[in-house]
């Protein structure tokens, strides 16, 4: 009888499993591992780069609502990478990259 279940199970853990994006600079394989100083020494400055600062909020046990306690910088610089390819977005929060994916059009 469990042995039903197993194929459903293995379904439901199939997104979990799912590779992130990589792009290839020069000789490179860039992925989310890489660090914020590897990806401009191995592919140089982004084509285009954004940057805002975000309020990190938590919750105020005393007055019920939230308040800020810090601050947080997500980068997103766009990699363009000639004819053919889709432009990369890799998003970097505090220095480290998050994520990498392709634009979408």
């Amino acid at each position: 009888m469990k042995a039903r279940f197993l194929p459903f199970a293995l379904l439901t853990l199939l997104p979990l499993t799912a590779s992130a994006e990589t792009f290839r600079c020069g000789k490179w394989i860039i992925d989310e591992d890489i660090t914020r100083e590897d990806l401009l020494r191995k592919c140089g400055d982004p084509t285009s780069r954004d940057s805002r600062v975000e309020d990190v909020r938590a919750p105020n046990q005393y007055t019920g609502g939230n308040m800020k306690v810090g601050e947080t910088v997500i980068e997103t610089w766009i990699y363009h990478r000639g004819n053919g390819a889709s432009p990369m977005v890799v998003t970097i929060v505090d220095g480290r990259i998050k994520s990498i994916e392709r634009q979408k059009k």
